[in-house]
């Protein structure tokens, strides 16, 4: 999945900076969690892409890239999505 979420962001905005943590271990029990992890992500992707954009857009558009990571079960993501410089 970690993969899966790298490429994704990678074709969709040729990030300057991308980092993505699997935090699945952190929600075990809860819901969305299953044994195995590959559930809860926090993602961080720097990219001109999201100049002028609001917050509300910038997480649309990484929802949207990400639509087939959520599809094979992705539950959750923590997204922290700028422009360079911001």
């Amino acid at each position: 999945m970690k993969a899966l979420i790298e490429t994704r962001l990678a074709e969709a905005f040729a990030p300057s900076r991308l980092s993505v943590v699997d935090e699945s271990h952190l929600h075990a029990g809860h819901a969305g969690w299953r044994e195995g992890g590959e559930t809860h992500f926090r993602i961080e992707v720097v990219s001109d892409a999201f100049a002028g954009k609001s917050r509300v857009e910038r997480h649309r558009l990484v929802n949207a890239a990400l639509a087939e990571a959520f599809a094979r079960g992705l539950h959750a993501l923590a997204i922290k999505a700028e422009a360079p410089g911001a």
